[in-house]
């Protein structure tokens, strides 16, 4: 491995997902978790799938405006969601899959298609899950 060109610190305290809370190093996140209410708990705080969904689109975004960038390809507007599900394995533990649905202005569907696999090539996010969820991506050309 290479040196990092970053370290992202996170602490969860008192009862992690269930009640707990979500802390970074330098404070400026802080939050409450709960567990969602289709899962059984009460809701009313966010959950780290959540944050995972944040975290992947926010990124996947920024690699599909890098790919843009180094193809010379002028995108006019673009937004990213990622969703990020959460299953119940047989076993009784939990798995996730997610989808992310870029959606483009100011280019064709073909170039959309290309930007969004691209981006998908180099995103940390994509490439730490890569093989080990499902996960699917695609571009809507608005």
């Amino acid at each position: 491995m290479t040196k990092p060109l970053y370290l992202g610190i996170a602490t969860s305290t008192g009862d992690g997902r269930a009640g707990g809370r979500a802390r970074t190093d330098d404070g400026l996140l802080d939050l409450s978790l709960a567990i969602p209410e289709e899962m059984g708990g009460p809701g009313g705080a966010t959950n780290p799938e959540q944050l995972f969904a944040a975290g992947w689109a926010s990124c996947f975004h920024s690699a599909l405006k890098a790919v843009a960038a180094q193809r010379k390809v002028e995108v006019t507007d673009s937004a990213v969601v990622a969703e990020v599900q959460v299953h119940a394995t047989p076993e009784g533990g939990f798995s996730l899959s997610a989808a992310l649905h870029a959606e483009l202005s100011g280019v064709d569907q073909a170039t959309a298609d290309q930007l969004v696999e691209g981006a998908h090539a180099i995103c940390p996010y994509s490439n730490a899950t890569r093989g080990n969820i499902p996960v699917t991506v695609d571009a809507t050309v608005a």
